[in-house]
């Protein structure tokens, strides 16, 4: 392919082949393409990050009867949007959401700003999100460069550097800008992620489907999974940690709001302490009653995008616990299977089973 920076009828056919392909082939009926105002289209790229399609659609249907608008999402109790999110990871995506639908609620317009470059500075949006909202949504010329877009670039023009580091996603950009048609821009924003979400996959592409295989550099050099340039793999460190699983006398169990940053930020959890500390003396140290007994169930391991956390559960049992001890509002007596708050996937399947078979002593995820 021409290079497209220089010759404007190239970045012409490049946009014309991928809308004809996505007329025929691309997907038209996901739940967020079927009313694709400003809003949906918002969680939907929220929801999307990190997260493949038949993942995220039951999560995005659930989500939109609950918060249906803008104002109902900005006025919901947190707890809530997080309990709507559990199971779907990366929770700093929910509470940035909402931060910013309460930021755009409190303002002048009360609706997302239709400027690209106001838009991207709600927090959790960016430059690539908010030119997909803007696309989508409104028909601007808003270029996008996700994931999916970075690998299909690469390959097309077979840049061979690592989409992460400032030169090439630079180099990316430009591109990106620059194929962008001045029409049907909504169309060319989905046909091109679309494309690089079902064909220009990671791993073997399906390049003989490909509406740009003809011009494609990287596979005329016989090796299009070679581009992008993949990242070394890190070696994860570890951590251990104990979770306690403290029930009084009519099976609740004792729950604790974790702090808004960090892991499981703004999530409730079982209380958290370290490998080596006696689980009976934490126990009387948060509920002031020792326990009557202590089980240790079955370790289980959870990875996370910078560590893997190996998390020992222990069964602790309590008589009556004093009334002041909840006047903590991060502390909460939970009864398994009520009440809408937001759990990490390892809280939600360990609730789970206690709600299942209440005697348990021993879970294990592995």
């Amino acid at each position: 392919m021409t290079e497209p920076l220089h010759d404007p009828q190239a970045a012409a056919r490049f946009a014309a082949r991928l809308l004809a392909w996505h007329a025929t082939h691309g997907r038209h009926d996901l739940p967020w393409q079927r009313d694709p105002d400003a809003y949906r289209v918002w969680v939907s790229e929220i929801m999307l990050q990190q997260t493949q399609v038949a993942t995220v659609i039951p999560y995005f249907e659930r989500f939109m009867r609950r918060f249906p608008t803008l104002r109902a999402l900005a006025d919901a109790p947190e707890d809530e949007v997080l309990h709507h999110w559990t199971g779907l990871g990366y929770y700093a995506r929910a509470r940035n959401l909402q931060r910013a639908a309460r930021m755009v609620r409190d303002g002048a317009g009360a609706e997302l700003p239709r400027d690209p470059a106001a838009l991207a500075a709600l927090p959790g949006i960016g430059r690539s999100t908010a030119g997909a909202i803007c696309a989508i949504a409104w028909g601007m010329r808003t270029p996008i460069l996700d994931g999916n877009v970075k690998r299909v670039l690469a390959r097309q023009f077979a840049i061979d550097g690592d989409p992460a580091q400032a030169a090439t996603e630079r180099r990316l950009w430009e591109l990106a800008e620059r194929l962008t048609p001045q029409e049907d821009c909504g169309a060319y924003t989905q046909a091109i992620m679309d494309l690089g979400a079902t064909l220009c996959t990671r791993t073997r592409p399906a390049c003989a489907l490909c509406p740009l295989a003809e011009s494609c550099r990287a596979r005329a050099l016989g090796d299009p999974a070679r581009f992008p340039a993949r990242r070394r793999r890190r070696v994860l460190p570890e951590r251990q940690c104990q979770l306690l699983v403290i029930r009084d006398a009519d099976g609740a169990v004792l729950l604790e709001k974790r702090p808004p940053s960090g892991i499981w930020g703004g999530l409730w959890s079982f209380p958290e302490i370290p490998a080596h500390e006696d689980a009976a003396l934490a126990c009387d140290r948060i509920v002031r009653v020792a326990p009557l007994g202590a089980r240790r169930g079955n370790a289980f391991r959870h990875t996370f995008s910078h560590f893997h956390l190996e998390a020992t559960p222990v069964f602790l049992e309590v008589p009556a616990v004093p009334a002041h001890v909840l006047a903590d509002d991060r502390l909460i007596w939970y009864k398994p299977g009520g009440g809408n708050l937001g759990f990490a996937a390892p809280v939600k399947r360990l609730l789970d089973a206690l709600h299942e078979a209440p005697d348990v002593i021993a879970w294990s995820d592995r």
